[in-house]
């Protein structure tokens, strides 16, 4: 059976899926990859029932592949029936107060990213910084100390370069070290392989309602070292947000209202993205339904959807006995709770389909049907499952809004979690997120670019006529259709991006999911580079009221812009220094014509954007050249140093030498007007401008967009979370 794949998905499947020999040829194609999942995961059926007929399984998992229905998380895909057989994404560690535990994490964590997993840490249980150490009569170093050494040891984890280490670092608002927390990824160059999120209490929230101070309490001792207003702490949080889109923030104690399994412990951290909240050694495997293509021309199929569901709980329960566990501890807690984590991907798409604006209450009201419905039939699925197989070891004592049933097979059934890089693969809009662009620029090799057009757009565009090659440039220029004359009103309303939207519609669109998912939702709450600390403290405080566990947040072009902490007495003596260049850069070059010969423009950026320019020309040695080199040089510094790209083109536009060249029209006036030009050039493209604010990928040099919780590449799969 040939399965159609779009370009991009075939990209991906290439680079990180499909199995390859020693030389690093592709020797599998997507239908053996399908084939080759949905016999091993099928494999586990005669665990339970010795004569199951294993083969009607296989065809109904092929099925549920091949059409896009339903994709599970990526270490599945990639590990199903092969030698390292670890199929899990999402993993929790325990980090108590002591060495011992502190250093068994963190050999635990290196088996995990080593098998493609990604990991979560509480360490509110550490003492905090100063504190007294017994044993030694020294003082504590503090729990983010210990972050850096997990960071540094995540880096040093090479994951055979499928999937990247990633961590979460949880620390509960009522900890002595909270403000250095939330501070702690402020400088870029700290704790890159982690995301960050505080842990916020009910005590924390009714303080800061009446705007009364906030205790803090050493783990140690369980005393309280001093109080704080809870408002100084909030406002610390949301100013970190507004800088540099960290920490997030996780309603813990709405977490642990809706763990299923009290008995077991109390959930004290999630997974890297936030969307699965996780007990001590736990794990949860993970997959998505492809709403898109639960639609029949523009009505949802609820056949079909109901089918996908129990298919898909069926697959996902046999994955945890199919998995080959990188820690027996992690195999046992796993297989006490069973938790599975159903969700979707291409909700933004089925919307299109059925004429439905996102940002609109009908949009929410679909959401709510969707997911209820999707909660009730995977409730049902696992109830059928365990009617034959058994519930999980502690169903009984678990706690469960319907606990009706005699039957439950899995503790969760349902997350929304991140679909980076399966959405690529299954064509489809992320997880629960707008479309991030309707049209925009992939860069593939030699410098080269290919536009990306939603195809639902030109689908309607040729339909109604107003489809043309200028209107497909323009749009690739911004990515929206926002502005655009050309495009009709109603067409504008339907295909609004991530930033076109305002925040209220993202928090609505996560909380209507929220309410009929078992565990938690993965998305970004995106905001315009304009909006202020106070929109960030809205945001927050209505994903509260709202009913979500958690909120990420990203303003565009945050993460790009170095951030200063200045101590008031040092105020009138600040010196910049450039930031460290990083190991790997990603650029462009560019040739122009001089009065001296051909020069050779390279821009190179890192995740801030610009950070280096080199030229060359041609033949030219001598003074000529190491003056070119020295411009380079200067200029890579300034880019560095956070100088604004304007006022560097501004000091070398127009520089004149004896012999000035013309290229396309346009006069070069020198070299250093040579440099000027292209950096201009870039500064106005769409791969500059948006890759300044929005990232570039590392990998393929697309532009990068913050979606659920996390920095996700379109074109080739890359992503800063796996």
């Amino acid at each position: 059976m040939a399965i159609s794949i779009s370009k991009n998905a075939m990209v991906v499947l290439e680079k990180r899926y499909l199995k390859k020999d020693r030389n690093g040829k592709v020797k599998e194609t997507p239908e053996n990859l399908f084939v080759r999942v949905a016999k091993a995961i099928a494999a586990a059926d005669t665990i339970f029932e010795p004569k199951a007929d294993v083969r009607k399984t296989e065809e109904k998992f092929f099925k549920l592949l091949s059409n896009f229905w339903f994709l599970p998380n990526s270490p599945t895909l990639m590990n199903a029936g092969r030698r390292l057989g670890q199929l899990a994404a999402c993993f929790v560690l325990p980090v108590e107060d002591s060495m011992e535990s502190i250093f068994e994490s963190l050999k635990n964590t290196a088996m995990i990213h080593k098998s493609g997993g990604g990991t979560g840490f509480s360490f509110s249980r550490i003492r905090p910084k100063k504190d007294m150490v017994l044993s030694t009569a020294g003082i504590s170093s503090g729990p983010i100390s210990f972050m850096s050494v997990f960071d540094v040891a995540t880096e040093t984890v090479k994951q055979g370069g499928t999937r990247r280490g990633a961590n979460m670092g949880v620390l509960r608002v009522d900890h002595p070290d909270i403000e250095a927390f939330i501070n702690s990824k402020n400088d870029p160059g700290k704790l890159n392989n982690f995301n960050i999120s505080v842990a916020l209490t009910k005590k924390f929230i009714d303080a800061l309602k009446k705007d009364s101070d906030f205790d803090l309490i050493n783990p140690r001792t369980g005393e309280v070292v001093r109080s704080v207003p809870a408002r100084f702490i909030f406002d610390m949080i949301v100013n970190s947000a507004w800088q540099t889109g960290e920490p997030g923030v996780i309603f813990i104690d709405r977490i642990n209202e809706k763990n299923p399994t009290p008995q077991l412990g109390d959930i004290e951290a999630t997974n890297p993205c936030g969307e699965q909240p996780l007990l001590p050694y736990e794990s949860c495997t993970l997959g998505s339904i492809n709403l898109s293509r639960m639609v029949i021309g523009n009505t949802l199929n609820m056949n079909r959807l109901k089918g996908t569901v129990h298919d898909a709980i069926h697959f996902l329960d046999n994955v945890i006995d199919a998995n080959k566990y990188p820690l027996s501890h992690i195999e046992k807690m796993s297989k006490k709770s069973r938790k599975v984590g159903l969700g979707v991907m291409g909700f933004a798409d089925m919307l299109l389909k059925m004429g439905i604006p996102y940002d609109s209450d009908k949009a929410v009201s679909q959401a709510e049907t969707i997911m209820s419905f999707i909660s009730e039939e995977s409730r049902k699925a696992s109830a059928a499952l365990a009617e034959k197989r058994g519930n999980f070891p502690c169903y009984k004592e678990s706690v469960f809004d319907d606990p009706s049933s005699p039957y439950m097979r899995n503790a969760t059934t349902t997350t929304i979690a991140p679909t980076g890089t399966i959405s690529i693969i299954a064509a489809a809009s992320s997880g629960i997120e707008p479309i991030f662009a309707v049209a925009y620029s992939r860069h593939v090799l030699d410098g080269k670019s290919l536009p990306e057009i939603h195809p639902l757009f030109i689908k309607i565009a040729k339909k109604e006529g107003f489809y043309s090659k200028k209107l497909i440039k323009e749009i690739v220029e911004t990515g929206s259709v926002r502005s655009i004359d050309a495009v009709p009103d109603n067409i504008k309303r339907l295909f609004r991006t991530s930033h076109d939207i305002s925040t209220k519609w993202h928090v609505k669109v996560q909380a209507a999911f929220q309410k009929f998912t078992d565990n938690a939702v993965s998305k970004t709450v995106n905001f315009p580079a304009e909006a202020t600390a106070k929109d960030v403290e809205k945001v927050y405080l209505f994903a509260y009221k709202s009913g979500c566990k958690g909120v990420t947040i990203y303003r565009y072009g945050s993460r790009d812009k170095q951030v200063l902490t200045i101590r008031k007495e040092e105020e009138k003596s600040v010196k910049i220094a450039p930031r460290p260049r990083p190991e790997r850069t990603h650029g462009i070059t560019e040739r122009i014509s001089t009065g001296c010969g051909k020069l050779y423009v390279t821009i190179n950026y890192d995740d801030k954007g610009m950070c280096e320019v080199f030229a060359q020309m041609g033949k030219t040695g001598g003074c000529a050249s190491s003056q070119i080199e020295a411009a380079g040089r200067l200029i890579s510094l300034a880019l560095r140093s956070g100088v604004k790209i304007d006022s560097i083109i501004k000091q070398l536009i127009g520089i004149r030498c004896p012999s000035p060249a013309w290229q396309n029209g346009k006069i070069v006036l020198s070299c250093p007007d040579a440099i000027a030009q292209v950096l201009k050039g870039l500064t106005n493209s769409d791969f500059a401008e948006r890759g300044t604010m929005m990232c570039v990928c590392p990998e393929c040099g697309s532009v990068m967009s913050h979606e659920e919780g996390c920095l996700i590449c379109h074109a080739c799969g890359f992503s800063k979370c796996s």
